[in-house]
């Protein structure tokens, strides 16, 4: 369907189907369009990962507090973020930008010091605020290439981070969780799929000045 019909039907599913799932390929589609996704500097400071382990799934589900999305959807990720941002981040980001431009690293390094420099104004806190900020412009796309695809999806913030980042070992990573994401197909006996959407009007919304 077009992204406009995708939206127009998409909501945040509730209860899925367990009997109906995605393919590999079309979970592969998804993932290349949050790779495709836009992150300010390229950085990308997040990793979407895919849980199939039941064991950790329903452990997970706990810390999700029981929402039933967790262990009847067909695919579940944790969004999780980079807590070690820093020049390594970046000359790993300028190493990789020369390769696949076919430039002289040297060519790159004014950009690479600009970057350093506005990462340096910020504290470890804001670095992790700012990263969640890349990854949800990513979720945003993950929603909308979903939603085109007609697979329903559900990003869920109602969970203990704590939780999942002792159950993923994510500290060892240097990552921490920031969201769940759902994915799937919803359920004939979810009565939310039902419920009219509700958006502010174009004239609340938008403005020109």
């Amino acid at each position: 369907m077009s992204l406009l019909t995708g939206m127009f039907w998409r909501y945040a599913t509730k209860k899925y189907n367990p009997s109906k799932q995605i393919s590999d390929e079309q979970l592969d589609h998804l993932l290349t369009a949050v790779q495709l996704a836009p992150s300010s500097y390229g950085l990308q400071p997040y990793r979407f990962i895919t849980v199939e382990n039941p064991a950790k799934l329903e452990q997970i589900s706990h810390a999700a507090f029981g929402q039933p999305q967790i262990t009847t959807a067909s695919k579940i990720l944790v969004i999780a973020v980079e807590t070690n941002i820093g020049e390594t981040t970046v000359k790993n980001y300028i190493d990789k930008a020369a390769a696949v431009r076919n430039t002289e690293r040297a060519n790159l390094e004014a950009r690479e010091e600009f970057v350093n420099s506005r990462l340096s104004l910020l504290s470890p806190e804001q670095k992790i605020e700012w990263a969640e900020k890349q990854a949800f412009l990513a979720i945003g796309v993950l929603i909308s290439a979903a939603a085109e695809a007609g697979i329903d999806a559900s990003p869920m913030e109602g969970f203990d981070p704590h939780q999942v980042d002792k159950i993923l070992e994510l500290e060892d990573h240097h990552l921490k969780s920031s969201l769940l994401f759902a994915l799937g197909y919803r359920s004939e006996e979810d009565e939310f799929a039902a419920i009219p959407k509700v958006r502010k009007t174009k004239e609340e919304l938008f403005l020109t000045v």
